[in-house]
């Protein structure tokens, strides 16, 4: 197996009033919340995804199911530190995340630095390792009328030297 893995995650959610905006761990605020079994946050979906695949340990829908009520309303950050544990035991150190977040408001530059320590944190990787980004689609589609969010991410995993098990042996669902 060769010592280095990428990984790429996507994931998009409906803008709702009456929920937090959760987003990279963080609130950001905002009048509408994004829609989900768990907290929506999808820039932390997108970037478990990209774990996840790199790992060769399938995606958050095996992992998290929105169908287990253990999830409902769970905080995405705890999805990021449980499949950061599922990359670490599969074998494998986090290189680098890079992710960006589609939307067309609020303004995120404010937040985009607490997000990368957010995740940082969560992944217990150095703040130089995580690449947090915002573009908006400047009116353009469902993300353009403020309908939802979307994120994209791409995960550089590396082999360590301290390979306990497999992702997929490794978690108790």
């Amino acid at each position: 197996m060769s010592a280095f893995r990428v990984g790429s995650g996507f994931d998009a959610h409906r803008l709702a009033p009456g929920r937090p905006l959760m987003l990279g761990g963080i609130e950001v605020p905002f009048s509408r919340g994004l829609e989900g079994h768990s907290d929506g946050d999808c820039l932390v979906h997108a970037i478990c995804d990209a774990l996840l695949g790199a790992a060769a340990a399938g995606d958050m829908g095996r992992h998290f199911p929105s169908s287990d009520p253990r999830w409902k309303g769970a905080a995405s950050r705890l999805f990021l530190e449980e499949t950061s544990r599922l990359v670490s035991a599969a074998g494998f150190v986090v290189e680098n995340v890079d992710a960006t977040v589609v939307a067309e408001a609020p303004a995120l530059a404010p937040y985009l630095e607490a997000m990368r320590k957010s995740v940082a944190a969560a992944l217990k990787t150095d703040l130089g390792s995580v690449s947090i980004k915002a573009k908006s689609t400047d009116g353009l589609g469902a993300i353009g009328r403020g309908d939802g969010m979307a994120a994209t991410a791409v995960v550089l995993l590396r082999r360590s030297n301290e390979r306990t098990t497999s992702a997929t042996e490794n978690l108790k669902t």
